[in-house]
């Protein structure tokens, strides 16, 4: 086989990222039409079941996105108006949306420039008298310990909600990521480790919040969908959003997880490829360390001087750049919760993501990475 070129690109690298399918989706989506029962119903509860079995915890709530995950499991862990939440400016804005429609003030941390999460020093120095959540980001699939800071916020009872959107499938010590005792939130958006075309969930710490969860999701009634069709009437009494996750996207995420550790082996390779074909970096570019040894990575990130000159010259090249993510203490939605975070910033101005997807193979990764190379020279 002749060495690949740069005219010779694929759609593969041409995108930055893909959604995957295995073949049983189809199928599993006919099963769901043929059903039909288009909404909440018993093939989303299997598939919480499924997910459930997979991370090793006693249950989880399956929602309509990532989003609503971390929306629910704020507002089902009581945080509200007044209430201060810490965040990492560094995420997609999804995650301080999720906040803000809560009433709660949103706190901005700094990252560790490192591995590019909020890590025990950051959030420590965000915290406030007024803290009543913490909100870490799994960037890139990387699990965030917080040590001793664990103990002190339980001693405030402050919630840690994760924000694990990049992250199912890692591990956190012996345990999945969700696993951990932490309300754990995920996204099964088109292009995650596990996807439902749309969908997420999230793992409640107790049964308590687990029926407060579930009751959100579906507009605060406290009657399920089940016990609904059996009586004359229904009460709604708390919170509640459009939030449950359909059928036909709950078909899709079963059949895609007997396939996750295909998933699992691919994406950990696929990083080692890139690992691999970038060893021979100057010292002015660097790949993100993921904690590949714990993580199923989400995406593969390079931080670089002259960013922008560089990601343009990608593009132009075929190459599927893509920059994960602009800061959002930055942008003008969040004016009002600006505070300098002088890492944050320095990253944002610098990194890269590289295109990451189980369509990629090693030709695809030379091509990008000698294109980085000679967009760098």
């Amino acid at each position: 086989m002749s060495e690949p070129t740069l005219a010779s690109a694929t759609a593969a690298h041409a995108r930055n990222a893909r959604p995957h399918l295995f073949g049983d989706e189809l199928a599993a989506v006919e099963e769901a039409l043929a059903s039909g029962q288009f909404g909440h119903g018993p093939i989303t509860e299997q598939f919480e079941r499924d997910l459930a079995d997979f991370l090793g915890v006693p249950e989880t709530v399956a929602v309509a996105s990532g989003t609503a995950a971390l929306h629910i499991a704020l507002l089902a862990a009581r945080i509200g108006l007044g209430d201060d939440v810490v965040v990492p400016s560094f995420t997609f804005c999804a995650t301080v949306r999720a906040i803000e429609a809560c009433g709660a003030n949103i706190r901005f941390a700094d990252i560790d420039p490192t591995t590019l999460c909020t890590g025990s020093t950051q959030i420590r120095e965000a915290l406030t008298e007024n803290t009543q959540a913490v909100l870490p980001v799994l960037y890139g699939g990387r699990p965030v310990p917080l040590g001793d800071l664990e103990d002190e916020l339980a001693e405030r009872n402050i919630t840690i909600v994760e924000d694990a959107a990049h992250a199912f499938g890692s591990y956190q010590g012996p345990d999945r990521v969700g696993a951990t005792g932490r309300a754990t939130c995920f996204s099964f958006g088109p292009i995650k480790n596990l996807t439902c075309g749309q969908g997420g969930a999230l793992v409640p710490r107790t049964r308590e919040e687990a029926e407060r969860a579930r009751r959100i999701r579906l507009l605060g009634i406290a009657e399920s969908a089940a016990r609904r069709q059996n009586t004359t009437t229904y009460r709604v009494t708390g919170p509640g959003l459009r939030a449950h996750l359909s059928q036909i996207n709950a078909a899709i995420g079963r059949a895609q997880l007997p396939h996750f550790p295909t998933v699992q082996t691919q994406r950990r390779a696929l990083w080692h490829t890139y690992a691999r074909h970038l060893s021979d970096l100057p010292e002015a570019v660097r790949l993100v360390d993921v904690d590949i040894d714990h993580a199923v990575p989400s995406l593969c990130a390079i931080l670089v001087d002259d960013r922008d000159r560089v990601f343009t010259t990608l593009r132009e090249r075929g190459i599927g750049a893509g920059v994960h993510y602009p800061p959002n203490h930055l942008q003008e939605a969040f004016a009002a919760w600006h505070r300098p975070l002088p890492a944050t910033e320095h990253v944002a101005a610098r990194v890269i993501t590289l295109p990451f997807h189980h369509a990629m193979t090693e030709r695809d990764v030379h091509v990008v990475t000698t294109a980085v190379k000679e967009a760098l020279r």
